[in-house]
């Protein structure tokens, strides 16, 4: 996201699914750990870590492959705000769905007049829409990445392996996801991440202002056996020379239906 030149204010997302929207009830800031019991240190439940992370690789190959035979709806709401007055917003759902080739087809079903202050969005927020912030990790997306393992963590009602994310070295031109995921104990798909993405373009030219991406987490749902990305929400606060930029955004993926 760049930063508008005469216009600095704050952007802030709906952030539960299927609920209303209540800006007084919103934290201050992305909260990775909610939701997250305590941490311990222990090693995965009779394998290796890197079994583990042998197993993440294939199951989270199963659940890619396997969501290209669904359609579902995207609905990404942005609003801008000074305080708690809401300045602008941006509001968008697509209807989603996958060709015999794996391609990517979306119908715009809903899209309201853009009207956000203070931010532009850019192609790289796109690519976080459609790639990062439902992000799945196969074997091949994997190899670009080094895991560390932090520990076993009960999520929710679930039993997880904890993992740090971050690319192994940065080519130009690619973006990466850096942050945790949670890969649960049973299925070895992941059920949640954290995290952001990059790297952000400081400066491209003098004229142009720097694209930051804000902090998010994404839950997953078990949908047919396999985990699909369920909800986005971010709140974090972007630090442009200009001056911080406090946004909020959210993200529901919703109605999977499986299609022949």
């Amino acid at each position: 996201m760049r930063i508008q030149r005469a216009i600095f204010c704050e952007i802030v997302l709906a952030m539960l699914v299927g609920l209303s929207f209540f800006p007084a009830q919103l934290s201050a800031q992305t909260n990775c750990e909610e939701g997250n019991g305590l941490l311990d240190f222990a090693q995965p439940t009779g394998m290796s870590v890197p079994e583990v992370i042998q197993k993440l690789g294939a199951a989270e190959a199963a659940t890619k492959e396997a969501r290209l035979h669904y359609t579902y709806s995207q609905d990404v709401l942005m609003q801008t705000l000074a305080g708690r007055d809401v300045t602008g917003e941006f509001h968008e759902v697509v209807s989603v769905s996958y060709d015999d080739k794996g391609k990517r087809q979306e119908q715009v079903t809903f899209a309201a007049q853009n009207s956000l202050r203070g931010l532009q969005l850019t192609a790289e927020d796109t690519e976080d829409v459609r790639t990062f912030m439902p992000l799945i990790l196969t074997g091949d997306d994997l190899s670009q990445y080094s895991l560390n393992y932090l520990g076993k963590q009960h999520v929710d009602d679930l039993d997880t392996y904890e993992f740090h994310v971050e690319p192994k070295k940065e080519e130009n031109g690619k973006r990466y996801f850096l942050g945790r995921i949670w890969v649960d104990a049973q299925d070895f798909q992941v059920v949640k991440l954290c995290g952001k993405t990059g790297p952000e373009k400081i400066r491209v030219k003098k004229h142009e202002s720097p694209d930051l991406h804000p902090m998010f987490v994404t839950y997953r749902q078990e949908v047919d056996g396999h985990w699909f990305p369920a909800y986005t929400r971010s709140d974090d606060t972007l630090h442009f020379k200009a001056g911080p930029v406090h946004m909020r955004e959210t993200i529901k993926y919703t109605g999977y239906k499986r299609v022949r």
